[in-house]
């Protein structure tokens, strides 16, 4: 399993050098979500240790909203200044890598609202929304094994 820091910061070198895409906090969030959801559709098992919750906004990892609460609005733009560990390319294999480079050739061109919009259609944040309205706070837990059905499946249509 590798670091959710060391995937966070690799999307960020991606976003902001590769492509100098936009990176807003709350694309970055939705970002790191899908790099889950499908790795656990195509392997069975999560990339990271970190859970995402049903938040108003699509799902969200605690630990990386953390990380930047204090200085980024939800719509602020991420930079390299925020990349946390210089060297986390040492602890990502050629696997996850391209796994994250997939990842970013389809949502990474999305706005952050885009890719809200999109999680709200889907039924890994329906499902741990369970009912609770669309603006209402909430801090439920997206099921891993709900989360690989439907990307699996997703594979299949």
């Amino acid at each position: 399993m590798y670091s959710i820091n060391a995937i966070s910061d690799y999307i960020i070198s991606a976003c902001k050098t590769d492509g100098n895409q936009d990176l807003s906090v709350l694309k970055h969030q939705k970002l790191l979500y899908y790099v889950q959801a499908w790795y656990l559709a195509f392997n069975g098992k999560p990339a990271f240790d970190g859970k995402f919750e049903a938040w108003v906004h699509g799902p969200v990892n605690r630990e990386i909203y953390n990380l930047y609460k204090d200085s980024h609005s939800i719509y602020a733009e991420l930079g390299l200044v925020d990349i946390k560990t210089s060297d986390f390319n040492k602890n990502l294999d050629q696997d996850i890598i391209n796994h994250l480079n997939s990842v970013l050739e389809v949502y990474a061109s999305l706005s952050g609202s885009e890719l809200e919009e999109l999680t709200h259609r889907e039924k890994p944040w329906l499902e741990a929304r369970g009912g609770i309205s669309p603006y209402q706070r909430c801090t439920n837990v997206l099921s891993e094994e709900t989360m690989a059905n439907y990307y699996r499946q997703r594979l299949n249509n």
